[in-house]
Order: C-alpha cells, then structure tokens, then sequence
C-alpha cells in the first residue's frame, strides 16, 4: 500500500487535544478539560462505563462533534475546524463501528470502496471507481481474510465477518488514525477476540495510531498499549495496562455494579498471567543446563 504522509509522520504528539469540553443543550456536560497527546503509531484504550464520554472523545477527534472549548491539533494537518482540516482529516482517519455501518444491498467489495470516495469528487463517484480503487480494495479484503466474499451482499454475511469489512473499508482510506468505537460490543466472546487479533496485527504492520473506545477491561488490558480512564466526561487514569490495578478501576467504574463482574474477572485474570509469566520463567530456569556451557 502507498506510504501514508500523516502515518510517517515523526513528532511523539500525533494528536494533541487541549482542555476539550463538550456541553450539550440542555446544560448536561459529556466531556470536561480534557487535555492528552498522542503518539504516532500508540494504540490507545478510552475505558469507562456508558455515558463515561468515550464515544464523544473519539467523535471530537474525527470532527464529528463540534467541542464547546478547547482544540484538537494532528500532525501534518493542523488545528482541527481552520480551513480544510477536517475534509483531509476524515480522508485520512478510518472509522470501525460498533454496528459496522455497512450497505446490506452492496457487496463486500463495494462498501469497502466506499472508503474510497473522499479521494474522488462528487461527480466522479457518480461512475465507476478506477482500476486502481478496486485493486486496494480488494488487497484490503484479503488482508481480513473475505477475498472470497468480495462479491457477496453484506446482509448476508455474519456479524464478524462484517466488522471485517468495515476494516477493509477503513483500511482503503490509507489512513494514518483508526478510531474504533466498541467494535467488539456486539459480537461473541470468540469472534470479537479475533477482532481485537485483526485489528491490533493491522495497526502493528502499518504502524497506525488507534484509538479504541472499549468497556471489556480485559481487551483493553491485552490489545491496549496505554489506557486512558474516563468517568463523568474527565481522564480519571492514564497509564500502562499493568497499572491498571483495583483502585484506578474502582475509580473509573465508581457506581456500576454492572461493571463490578468485569472488575472481578479481570483482576483474577490479572492474576492469573502473572502466574503463568512466573511459572514460565520458572520452566526455563529450571531447564537450564551448567553442563552444556
């Protein structure tokens, strides 16, 4: 695939967000003085229960939701809202939803040409898209394993096979930045686990910036390199997944006892691979041989 202007970009802040806040009508306010810089290449966990302003983070960031305050800055385009940002910001910025957002009509191949269209004016995609366009598409529907699909309509494919081609169709845009808004919620425990696989050795090959709204700890703890905590629209925690201890949890899932089973399972699993690292290192130390020196 060509090499990606934004995605070769070099400075650690990617996408640096100042003192954002969202207020709707009404007075109820979703996001508050949030400040965070991203790297190139990070992939990113937004944690928290519903209503905890994930959803409206990663709108802000694709300049979906107009911020009440505050700015959002991107490497190689700019200030978001100033002149022409956010028309190549879109170009360049994959989106994966939760219910994938497909045409049920179309086939495979032609919602993944789709993400195609912000390269083509509004007349062009009146006709047929290049040669070219079809052939990225389909290399991007062989990458997540439906090249065999191309040409089935996306209403009748299963649910993780069309999470799969709103990736390929995210992965046509040649984008810098995925932002993906819990795109796992709807699937089986198997299937979004190989989602999250997909998603995160995608993001590894091409050195993408991904920014995950996830509410399942354990996917954010194993696929996220760094996990930022929201609760009430503020960053309650920002660290490292092994950081991610009972008390910040508490924290972020303060009131939920919906979330209070996730919490459970998680730091048991926790716990669990810190044994099996140990039990590991263990084997191999136990296998060590003077002799053979």
């Amino acid at each position: 695939m060509k090499t990606n202007p934004i995605a070769s970009f070099v400075e650690p802040a990617f996408i640096r967000i100042d003192n954002l806040s969202v207020t709707y009508p009404g007075g109820r306010e979703a996001l508050r003085g949030i400040s965070l810089a991203i790297r190139r290449g990070e992939s990113l966990v937004l944690l928290g229960k519903s209503g905890a302003g994930k959803s409206t983070l990663l709108r802000c960031i694709n300049g979906l939701q107009r911020p009440t305050g505050g700015a959002i800055r991107v490497a190689g385009i700019g200030r978001l809202g100033e002149n022409g940002t956010l028309k190549e910001l879109r170009r360049r910025t994959g989106m994966v939803f939760q219910l994938h957002h497909l045409i049920g009509r179309h086939t495979a191949l032609q919602n993944v040409l789709m993400g195609r269209v912000g390269y083509h004016s509004p007349l062009r995609t009146l006709f047929p898209l290049p040669a070219s366009d079809v052939r990225l598409a389909m290399e991007c529907l062989d990458r997540v394993g439906l090249v065999d699909k191309a040409m089935q309509r996306a209403d009748s494919l299963s649910g993780g096979e069309r999470q799969r081609v709103g990736i390929a169709r995210a992965l046509a845009q040649e984008p810098g930045i995925i932002l993906a808004d819990e795109p796992v919620a709807s699937l089986d425990p198997a299937t979004a686990l190989s989602i999250m696989e997909l998603l995160h050795r995608i993001s590894r090959e091409d050195g993408l910036t991904v920014v995950f709204s996830l509410h399942q700890i354990d996917f954010a703890c194993s696929f996220g390199e760094r996990i930022i905590g929201l609760a009430g629209g503020e960053i309650v925690f920002d660290g490292r997944p092994a950081e991610l201890t009972e008390n910040p949890l508490g924290t972020i899932y303060h009131g939920s006892s919906t979330c209070e089973a996730h919490l459970d399972v998680a730091l048991q699993n926790h716990a669990h691979k810190e044994r099996k690292i140990y039990h590991e290192k263990t084997m191999v130390d136990l296998s060590f041989d003077p002799s053979s020196m």
